[in-house]
C-alpha cells in the first residue's frame, strides 16, 4: 500500500509543531517570506525545529528571496528540503547546493512536464493553484489539469482540507500532500483536530484500492 507523505505548512508556533507531528505529519513548512501571515524569522524557526521529535522533516519556504538569506538558512537550520515559491530558475534553485522542491501554480494550458524537465534536478514538484501573489490562497485547482502519469514525484497543494484530501489522494495519487490553511484556526495559528482529521482522512485514502 502506498503511504503518502503528508506536510503541514506554515507553522509558526512550538505547540503547532508538536501537535503536528502528534498527528502523524511527516514534514513541517517553515515560511521564509516576510509578506505572508505565517511568516517566520530564523531564531522562531529554530526554536521550532528544536522543538519537534526525530524523524519529522523541515521544509523552508522561499518566494525571490535572496541567495544569501536561503544559504544562512541551509546553513543553520539545516531544513530537509527547500521549497521554491515564487519566480526562481533552475540555477537559483541548485546554487544553494540543498535538496529543493519547485513549486507550480496550475492553470490550462499550463506544461507541467515540460517545467518539471527545466528543474530536472529537484527532488519533486509541488503543484498549487494559480492565485494572484504567490501561493496561500487555499483554491483548490482542475486535477485533471495532471498529467495521469507525470514520471516525477507530484506534491499536492492547493485548497486542501480534511473534507477533500480523501478524494484528492484516490483521483491524484500524489507522492505527498500538502496543506496550510485548511488546518488552520487562524492565519498561521493551526488547529490540533483538524491536522488529526486530515491525516486521518489521508490514511482512509491510502486505504482503498486504486481507481
Amino acid at each position: 500500500m502506498h503511504r503518502t507523505r503528508i506536510k503541514i505548512c506554515g507553522i509558526t508556533r512550538i505547540d503547532d509543531a508538536r501537535a503536528a507531528a502528534a498527528a502523524g505529519a511527516d514534514a513541517i513548512g517553515l515560511v521564509f517570506y516576510a509578506p505572508s501571515p505565517r511568516a517566520v524569522d530564523l531564531e522562531q524557526a529554530l526554536a521550532i525545529r528544536r522543538a519537534l521529535p526525530p524523524l519529522v522533516g523541515t521544509v523552508a519556504l522561499f518566494v525571490n528571496a535572496e541567495a544569501a538569506l536561503v544559504d544562512r538558512v541551509v546553513q543553520r537550520l539545516r531544513p530537509s528540503l527547500l521549497q521554491f515559491h515564487g519566480d526562481e530558475t533552475p540555477q537559483d534553485c541548485a546554487r544553494h547546493g540543498h535538496p529543493y522542491l519547485r513549486a507550480a501554480r496550475m492553470r490550462a494550458g499550463f506544461d507541467l512536464v515540460d517545467f518539471a524537465h527545466r528543474y530536472a534536478d529537484a527532488q519533486g514538484i509541488l503543484v498549487d493553484a494559480f492565485v494572484e501573489g504567490y501561493g496561500g490562497g487555499g483554491e483548490v485547482f482542475d486535477w485533471s489539469l495532471l498529467p495521469t502519469d507525470v514520471g516525477f514525484p507530484i506534491v499536492l497543494s492547493g485548497g486542501l482540507r480534511a473534507q477533500n484530501v480523501a478524494r484528492a489522494v484516490s483521483r491524484v495519487r500524489p507522492w505527498a500532500v500538502d496543506v496550510s490553511s485548511g488546518v488552520e484556526a487562524a492565519k498561521g495559528i493551526k488547529d490540533a483536530a483538524a491536522m488529526r482529521d486530515f491525516v486521518a482522512a489521508v490514511r482512509a485514502a491510502d486505504a482503498q484500492p486504486p481507481r
